[in-house]
């Protein structure tokens, strides 16, 4: 197990924890637990009878548990947070911070195959416990699925290429580690934008095999259910598809489509918009690089 130095600082930190509007005895949850930044931050002011809930599905987090009464920390994915809540007795919170993708501390373990860094197998499995990885994905879909994976997920225009050519080498044997990966794919990763590409090719796969944008749509939905009326909801996303979902559901309770009107031409919303949309300073993004893609908005329940 890691320990909590090795899981960097935490991004947009004041920011985040202060669109919660912590009262001291409010309840809150912290759906992305990691190395215990954001959730320390929120412990602070809390009082004696505040109580603060923390999720992480990555066993190697739970090393990074708080010994305070005020604080559980609960091994599970947060598209389950509703039912691990009511499992806990607790049936409404205050606020919810979310620090959506992937943690440093999880692309820092070469093991783990999230980074185009290290040569490793293909995993990127946020829980150990989940039965696809990114070998399944890759050498187990099918052209159609893999072209899906590679549009929707990586924007790649070029994805039933990608999808034709991955294919072809899978003739000649499965493709296991990184390595393989970008030499099967090294036509599609010219020199000056093959970090870019791969990024978007590895980011695909890695939405693919947890499920991110079903997880982020049903946590979405049962954070309205479970927030207090005035309940404040605090997401960090990295990328544009992640973007767009939070900013969309915040703006009308859907992921698609408009809410329907009333006969004077007005629409019910679940959220009220706090503040503008906030994204890291110069400063920050020097300290950590995680930071640069970071885009913090805050809603709050109607």
């Amino acid at each position: 197990m890691m320990t909590i130095m090795e899981y960097h600082n935490p991004v947009l930190l004041k920011e985040t924890v202060d669109g919660l509007g912590i009262k001291p005895d409010g309840v809150y949850v912290d759906v992305t637990f990691g190395g215990g930044g954001h959730s320390r931050e929120i412990l602070k002011r809390l009082g004696p009878n505040g109580r603060l809930y923390a999720f992480d599905q990555d066993e190697d987090a739970l090393a990074n548990a708080f010994d305070d009464e005020r604080f559980k920390l609960i091994n599970e994915n947060f598209r389950f947070i509703k039912r691990f809540l009511r499992f806990h007795n607790v049936k409404s919170v205050d606020g919810i911070l979310a620090d959506l993708g992937v943690s440093s501390h999880q692309f820092d373990v070469a093991e783990r195959g999230f980074s185009t860094r290290f040569d490793a197998e293909l995993d990127m499995r946020m829980s150990q416990k989940s039965d696809l990885s990114a070998y399944g994905v890759v050498n187990e879909y099918d052209e159609a699925n893999l072209r899906r994976v590679f549009y929707d997920y990586g924007e790649l225009k070029n994805a039933p290429a990608i999808a034709r050519v991955i294919l072809e080498a899978r003739e000649h044997g499965d493709i296991r580690n990184t390595e393989q990966l970008k030499a099967v794919l090294s036509r599609f990763l010219p020199a000056h934008k093959s970090n870019k590409i791969l990024a978007q090719i590895y980011q695909a796969i890695r939405i693919e095999v947890n499920q991110e944008m079903d997880v982020l749509k049903e946590f979405l939905e049962q954070s309205l259910e479970i927030l207090k009326p005035g309940g404040r909801l605090s997401v960090i996303s990295y990328h544009s598809l992640e973007d767009r979902l939070v900013k969309r559901y915040i703006k009308n309770g859907m992921f698609e489509g408009e809410p329907e009107r009333d006969f004077f031409g007005n629409f019910s919303v679940p959220f009220k918009t706090i503040g503008k949309l906030i994204v890291p300073d110069e400063e920050e993004i020097r300290i950590n690089n995680r930071a640069r893609s970071a885009k913090l908005r805050i809603a709050e329940k109607i």
